[in-house]
């Protein structure tokens, strides 16, 4: 049995998240981990929310509550619409959390010792008035490249232009509005990132299975410019991790806190402690340390192409210049952008259908199956109310739902509501036995392998041989002139039911788990040799007819969601 860790990216705290998010990071992980667990693989799938940094701080003020309220009714917010989407982690966690403090706490400190921490002093923007220095997101002001008035401190999300906050025209202070800001001299820490370019280069380029797009981003970080810099750690902020080294306070870090892209990785570890002392498992230092056991893990990652170059580069020189035997990453599937509409998601502008918005419209499953099936693995993908129609209704509808709809149906009407007797196999469902045995080949080569998009298609496919069968062989004319051979295909029809919801059920697991209830086979294993698996319903099992798997989208609800969905979420 082959030990799977499997993490997604953690979502930011503020706020629900969009569709773009989830197919992102969320769900190819959750559908990797269903399919690992299904195969009988043992897994630890963790995620966490990312709560610390300037927006956490922005949108708890915004709410008028304190950021530790706010963080903690936030996570339980993103947790149950994570259950709303069957996203399927071992446990869910918080980069506040106690583990994570103590952690993020001892790397830097042995980071230190190691002589890959260095303090810098350097020029920030401070606000008089806020008393405090104010982080770029803090700083709004006009751009100085395209005009647009709401231009932050790092970027203008108009023009995309990068910036700093002494470029903008007419900054001022997001908490109070304050013109006076000032530049002022601060002290923080820096990673000395430079010192480990060599080696992080070389575990980069040992990684020769990686997808293009995570190797990519990784390598031109590692080459632009003047290659791997060394990063600041550390910010002037209430909200955090404290700075120290280890259980010792850091002499000139006093009220300063490491910076969320330090401590928001170090989660990933942490969350398995969170686990363990939740009560959900034991010993979780087998799935991160090597020396206790952690080498015969295989762990992926799964997160946006924004994310890669934190998870290739800084995350390992945390990892790597401990000197401590913390599991490293073995695969990173990183994913483009879904896009809206012909625009943008985006959650700070409020652009696009969000988590919770899905969940009140359709089940998730009808979500799952669209995201899934158009994932933006090779390139960026685009979300249209008139696609998301078309692949519900033809492929959830027309082609799953339908052919346990009509089978079932047909066997009540014609038998009975249990599997009917009679009749022997002949050359077709021979070659059906065969062509399901090369697509269920193909469909976990790419499971195995992540390709996401492709499995899709794969599974797709598996359900149109049943529908080419059954509209082949025909039973409702068969039977007029051979009951008994009608009664094998109508068999041989419920079986393929019974299939389809076991190797379904990590793209969409509550139509699936709902099929094999309706069939008495809620203990279905994963399909070894097909042709046993056609025959493990015997002759007078009882069924119940399902109700409808998928109901069709129609067009004026289509219209509706597209009208409803054009304007701005507040």
């Amino acid at each position: 049995m082959a030990r799977h860790l499997i993490t997604s990216a953690i979502p930011y705290i503020n706020g629900i998240k969009h569709l773009g998010n989830l197919v992102g990071s969320q769900l190819p992980a959750d559908l990797y981990a269903r399919y690992k667990r299904a195969r009988g693989d043992e897994v630890l799938f963790l995620c966490a929310t990312d709560e610390h940094g300037t927006p956490a701080e922005l949108a708890a003020a915004k709410a008028g509550k304190p950021v530790a309220e706010y963080c903690a009714e936030m996570h339980d917010v993103q947790a149950e619409i994570a259950k709303g989407f069957r996203l399927s982690f071992d446990h869910f966690g918080r980069s506040s959390s106690p583990q994570n403090h103590v952690l993020t706490q001892h790397f830097a400190g042995v980071l230190y010792d190691n002589g890959l921490i260095r303090e810098v002093s350097e020029t920030q923007m401070y606000s008089p008035t806020d008393g405090r220095y104010l982080p770029d997101r803090y700083i709004e002001g006009t751009c100085p490249n395209c005009g647009f008035d709401s231009a932050r401190g790092d970027q203008c999300d108009n023009c995309t232009k990068q910036l700093d906050p002494v470029d903008l025209i007419n900054p001022h202070s997001t908490i109070s509005g304050a013109t006076d800001l000032q530049m002022r001299e601060t002290k923080h820490l820096y990673l000395r990132q430079s010192e480990m370019k060599v080696q992080i280069e070389a575990w980069i380029d040992s990684k020769t299975d990686w997808p293009i797009l995570t190797t990519s981003i990784a390598k031109k970080w590692l080459t632009d410019g003047d290659g791997l810099q060394d990063r600041g750690i550390t910010r002037d902020l209430d909200w955090g991790v404290a700075v120290k080294r280890g259980t010792e306070d850091w002499p000139g870090m006093e009220g300063k806190v490491f910076y969320v892209w330090f401590d928001a990785p170090i989660e990933y570890i942490a969350c398995a402690q969170e686990w363990q002392e939740a009560g959900k498992g034991t010993d979780w230092e087998r799935w991160w340390r090597t020396d206790k056991g952690a080498e015969d893990v295989r762990y992926t990652q799964f997160m946006g192409k924004d994310n890669v170059p934190f998870h290739t580069l800084s995350f390992p020189v945390t990892i790597l210049g401990s000197g401590e035997p913390w599991k490293l990453v073995d695969y990173i599937k990183s994913f483009n952008y879904l896009n809206y509409e012909g625009g943008q998601f985006s959650t700070s502008r409020g652009r696009g259908v969000f988590m919770d918005q899905a969940l009140e419209i359709l089940p998730s499953d009808y979500w799952r199956w669209w995201l899934l099936s158009h994932a933006p693995e090779s390139s960026d993908a685009e979300f249209t109310w008139e696609n998301f129609q078309t692949a519900v209704n033809k492929d959830l509808a027309d082609v799953l739902g339908n052919f346990a709809s009509r089978v079932t149906k047909f066997c009540r009407s014609k038998f009975s509501e249990a599997v009917p007797a009679g009749g022997t196999m002949g050359p077709r469902e021979e070659q059906l036995i065969a062509d399901i045995t090369t697509r269920l080949a193909d469909y976990q080569t790419q499971m195995d392998g992540i390709e996401v998009r492709k499995a899709a298609a794969a599974l797709r496919a598996l359900w149109v041989l049943g529908n080419e069968y059954l509209q082949e062989v025909a039973p409702w004319t068969t039977i007029k002139t051979d009951p008994e051979q009608a009664a094998m295909q109508t068999r041989l029809g419920l079986n393929l039911i019974r299939l389809y919801g076991v190797v379904s059920s990590p793209f969409i697991p509550d139509a699936a788990a709902q099929l094999l209830a309706d069939l008495n086979a809620s203990d279905a294993q994963w399909p070894a040799d097909i042709a046993t698996e056609l025959t493990a319903l015997p002759e007078g099992h009882a069924f119940t007819v399902p109700e409808v798997t998928f109901r069709k989208i129609t067009d004026d609800e289509r219209a509706d969601w597209q009208s409803r969905f054009s304007g701005i979420r507040s």
